[in-house]
């Protein structure tokens, strides 16, 4: 059966161009100066609102042990 109403290409589009996604939002850190999102935590120094969240010197000492950790068990 054929859809006698049928919404149109342009009637279609039309309702459709307002699902355009906007450019994120960049703000820089008052810390360190790195670009991260508004409202998020900065990746580089770990902190929000001039505070320290996350301890980004221990968690690059974790990855560094987990690594060396890797490298030891593969030369077994």
């Amino acid at each position: 059966m054929v859809n006698r109403m049928r919404a149109t290409r342009s009637h279609r589009n039309n309702r459709r161009s307002h699902h355009a996604l906007d450019a994120v939002r960049v703000s820089k850190c008052g810390k360190c100066g790195a670009p991260h999102p508004s409202h998020h935590i900065c990746m580089n120094c770990g902190t929000y609102n001039g505070r320290t969240v996350i301890d980004m010197a221990a968690k690059v000492a974790s990855k560094v042990k987990k690594s060396e950790a890797k490298k030891k068990a593969e030369t077994k």
